[in-house]
């Protein structure tokens, strides 16, 4: 057997001292895409969140729903507003209600929880992140193309998880 060098540490050789500018370069550079990614890049968090109780939410939007209801799909009310502000809450194992926005308009969507954490994710576009109960999250959205999109839970939130399945329609 032979024992180690008493002294350890040696001068870094060329390729050593390479590896490292490039590891070191590559971190300052990911490091600063952070806050750049943030303001120029089009997948923000929603900036706009306020404190609601869970039963407060829920009287809102149901209160939303009736008035703007148009039918009923599996027994949920499908409800088309006009631009601006609308509701929609996940709860276990359901989002309420469905709804039914006009292509090219704008409209504030107020999400949230009224049980556990959910996560909200739209499928095919790509609207992704998680809600929880006692925060009104406000997206704003302007859809622009017309089809029904699948509003799906991607955060388990328990054992019917899996069926935590909404719509959201989008018209001409």
């Amino acid at each position: 057997m032979f024992a180690p060098p008493r002294i350890w540490w040696k001068p870094l050789g060329r390729l050593e001292r390479t590896w490292l500018i490039i590891a070191f370069v590559w971190c300052i550079f990911l490091t600063a895409m952070m806050p750049l990614w943030y303001f120029m890049g089009r997948q923000n968090v929603p900036t706009e969140t306020y404190r609601v109780t869970p039963a407060q939410f829920a009287a809102i939007t149901e209160e939303f729903a009736k008035e703007h209801q148009v039918g009923t799909e599996r027994g949920i009310p499908v409800v088309e507003p006009p631009p601006g502000d609308v509701y929609l809450y996940g709860r276990q194992f359901m989002w309420y209600p469905i709804l039914q926005l006009k292509k090219d308009q704008t409209y504030r969507l107020h999400l949230s929880s009224l049980d556990v954490g959910h996560g909200f994710s739209l499928q095919p576009g790509n609207l992704n992140f998680q809600v929880m109960p006692g925060y009104d999250y406000v997206v704003t959205v302007t859809p622009t193309e017309a089809g029904e999109y699948s509003v799906v839970c991607n955060e388990f939130c328990s054992l019917g998880h899996h069926v935590m399945v909404g719509k959201l329609i989008v018209t001409e």
